[in-house]
């Protein structure tokens, strides 16, 4: 339990259901500090689960209806266990935990012998939504920590973090790779997770180092990656893998693709030189990251950043008028590199920043950009979390 923040929850699940509630489900969302739109390629990423979550407060209800509250929207949403749990229309919120109830029923065997008990919850959260901090994710996986919990069905961390992602596909309409689910749900205190979403190996990166801390900027320009660009990306890569002969993008090698730039459709190749430069940037962020030499990772950052802006076409005004603002201040201002983070089209920037000059730097930044005539962004700086975890309520 901790302290203060699930008392309030508490009071919240009490004042929606009149009653105190028995379990709260934690997921982290994540921030990428390097390796974007590689990891549906089978890429390696660099992610961490970050100091911001969503929260299901729960309790049982003694019948088999299923009532998520979402305090952020006060809206309701009712699912009945003994129907058919067939996606809600698309854009709905309750697609994402809808999803992860139908595969968990599949995935533990419970619709027979030993059915899901009907609960009440309350879902809040503290990660911005539509941000590109995976908000998602981290609804899926917390859905999936308190069924756990709810029916002592404890499912293999990786295979949680798989059935959560197939919910997404599923359900929500979004065919996102591996990333985002497995940091949260295997995330660690004070590290990095690189990803080789191609094996599927997973390699702990120690990311404890007091001198440097990670500031995550948000534009508040909300995206929607359900709206179709995000799957037209990953339609175009698969279309370059193709071309290639390789079965995913990250398999080519990037002397291969310039032998064929000449009969490649331009969009095809740029969209290809943007992933496989992001696995050299990756690769290079790492070995960096082991010797402490941070303006080396913000290097990798920034070039991270351009790729992303003209060869991936992800970017926005907002999010470029962050990273050049970041730029700005530059290494004697505390700035090691900055970048977009998350899927493009708005969302956020995560720079790598001194630590004892985040606070300074992030004011700093949203101050640039607002007097630019854009949206004045939020901010907030966060150490590497750990992942998922469900404890019994006190009360």
């Amino acid at each position: 339990m901790n302290g203060s923040a699930d008392s309030a929850s508490a009071t919240a699940f009490r004042a929606a259901f009149g009653r105190a509630p028995r379990w709260i489900a934690r997921a982290p969302g994540r921030v990428n500090l390097i390796g974007e739109h590689t990891d549906y390629n089978g890429g390696f990423v660099l992610p961490m689960a970050i100091e911001r979550e969503t929260r299901l407060i729960a309790a049982e209800n003694g019948t088999r209806l299923v009532v998520l509250h979402s305090a952020a929207l006060g809206e309701r949403v009712t699912i009945d266990l003994d129907a058919p749990l067939a996606p809600l229309p698309r854009g709905q919120w309750a697609n994402y935990p809808l999803g992860v109830i139908a595969g968990f029923v599949q995935a533990a065997g419970l619709r027979d012998a030993a059915p899901l008990p009907g609960f009440d919850a309350v879902i809040e959260t503290t990660v911005p939504v539509g941000s590109g901090l995976s908000s998602s994710a981290a609804l899926e996986v917390a859905t999936a920590t308190l069924l756990e919990a709810l029916t002592g069905r404890t499912l293999e961390p990786r295979a949680k973090a798989d059935l959560c992602r197939r919910a997404e596909h599923g359900y929500a309409g979004v065919p996102c790779g591996p990333m985002d689910q497995t940091i949260s749900a295997l995330g660690r205190q004070d590290h990095l997770l690189l990803f080789d979403c191609g094996s599927g190996a997973l390699e702990w990166i120690e990311f404890a180092d007091p001198s440097v801390a990670v500031l995550v900027i948000d534009t508040r320009v909300r995206h929607a990656l359900a709206d179709g660009e995000y799957a037209k990306r990953r339609a175009q890569c698969t279309a370059a893998a193709a071309k290639l002969g390789v079965g995913q993008l990250c398999q080519a090698e990037l002397s291969r693709l310039e032998s064929i730039r000449c009969g490649l459709d331009p969009v095809l190749y740029r969209r290809a030189r943007h992933v496989l430069g992001e696995q050299a940037r990756t690769r290079e962020a790492v070995a960096a990251i082991a010797r402490r030499d941070w303006p080396a990772v913000g290097r990798a950052m920034q070039a991270s950043h351009a790729s992303l802006r003209d060869d991936y076409d992800v970017s926005c005004v907002e999010l470029d008028a962050v990273v050049d603002a970041a730029r700005e201040i530059g290494s004697r201002g505390g700035v090691h590199g900055c970048r977009m983070t998350g899927g493009g089209f708005g969302g956020c920037a995560v720079a790598l920043v001194d630590a004892s000059r985040a606070a300074t730097i992030g004011e700093a930044i949203a101050g640039i950009v607002s007097g630019r005539g854009l949206r004045q962004p939020a901010w907030f700086v966060t150490r590497a979390a750990a992942g998922a975890s469900c404890s019994g309520s006190k009360e």
